[in-house]
């Protein structure tokens, strides 16, 4: 009788153990996903950590895990051999990791304009001195040519005519991040230099040479620059106008924070398009097939998609940024936008400015 007891416990533990992993399984727990390792641009960060992110993933299996690091450094230096996927937040870079490690697919699940932060007072001031205007739709627009022979002049705000708003005796610029370390100074290079180069693309080593002292200029003249667009966004977000009138960033930066209603965006911050734009497209390589995976799923999952508008990025989804963005009244496109130069040319030009610092 005592040996029928324990054969049939010993059953009993059997099942229930088979049982509690069946059961494991079908629930897609810790016991059915797949750890992923991907290497991103900071600015999507925030993103990959959002619970709610986490939690789509894991509902199709996957844990994603994600190391930081400038695009330039991702497609250069970063070791992308203990990584399932790269996820630079330029296409120049993306296109360089993509012929180095000949990769055929590549995944582009969203992509953000670059912009400029400003306030009311500096806007109107700008407007009455004809260097921002009104874009196609009804949205502000740096002129970037203007604003070019400003900064070329050495022209200081204090000398533009009619200014009482912002008298300030220094140089009218965009404060931007370092170009030897940030992607959205590249950004920024990719802009001006198309203008300095009588709206041409830069292609050649003729026309890196025409370019170069003007677009160096532009940085050398900021002096001190932060290695992370958050930097200057958050001086402009709390030291305000006398510190940064004007401070490039990302549209989902400023997106961003409209939609998450914190109080951070005030009534008098404005956000200005340049004209001509660059779209900073977050381009995925996949190393793996699991990287593969994840691009896929960032590509065409409408709850990833929704999330990503929800931190400000633009999805393949234009109804759907629009209908979350709604409250930052974004237009739903910029025409005036053109396209960076190539990866080598870009990082040619950023050599030579750095070189100057």
């Amino acid at each position: 009788m005592k040996r029928r007891v324990s054969i049939g416990l010993a059953v009993v533990l059997v099942l229930a153990v088979v049982g509690v992993i069946i059961w494991g399984r079908g629930d897609g727990t810790a016991s059915d996903v797949a750890t992923v390792r991907g290497v991103i641009g900071s600015e999507k960060q925030a993103f990959f950590a959002d619970q709610r992110v986490v939690d789509v993933f894991a509902r199709h299996g996957l844990k994603v895990e994600v190391d930081t690091a400038g695009s330039r450094q991702i497609a250069t230096t970063v070791d992308l051999g203990k990584y399932a996927f790269a996820f630079p937040s330029s296409s120049p870079a993306a296109q360089k990791i993509q012929r180095d490690r000949k990769v055929t697919t590549v995944y582009t699940p969203f992509q953000s304009p670059m912009a400029v932060a400003s306030f009311e007072p500096v806007v109107a001031l700008l407007r009455a001195n004809g260097v921002v205007h009104k874009g196609a739709g009804d949205y502000d627009v740096l002129d970037i040519a203007k604003y070019l022979d400003l900064a070329k002049a050495g022209t200081r705000w204090d000398q533009l005519p009619g200014n009482t708003a912002y008298p300030a005796r220094k140089n009218v610029l965009v404060t931007t991040t370092d170009p030897r370390e940030s992607n959205s100074a590249a950004m920024y290079l990719s802009i001006v230099s198309f203008v300095a180069n009588g709206n041409t693309v830069v292609s050649t080593p003729d026309q890196e040479a025409k370019v170069l002292p003007s677009v160096a200029k532009l940085f050398l003249d900021q002096g001190y620059t932060q290695n992370s667009t958050e930097g200057p966004f958050e001086d402009y977000l709390s030291a305000g106008m006398g510190k940064t009138p004007l401070a490039l960033i990302y549209e989902s930066q400023f997106v961003d924070r409209v939609v998450r209603g914190d109080g951070s965006i005030r009534p008098d911050m404005r956000m200005l398009y340049t004209a001509p734009t660059v779209y900073s497209k977050h381009t995925l390589v996949p190393l793996t097939s699991d990287g593969d995976k994840v691009g896929q799923l960032l590509a065409t999952d409408p709850e990833l998609g929704r999330l990503a508008a929800t931190f400000g990025f633009r999805t393949n989804d234009p109804k759907l940024f629009a209908e979350v963005a709604a409250p930052a009244h974004v237009p739903a496109d910029l025409v005036d936008a053109v396209e960076p130069p190539s990866f080598e040319t870009l990082e040619r030009l950023l050599d030579a400015v750095g070189k100057q610092y």
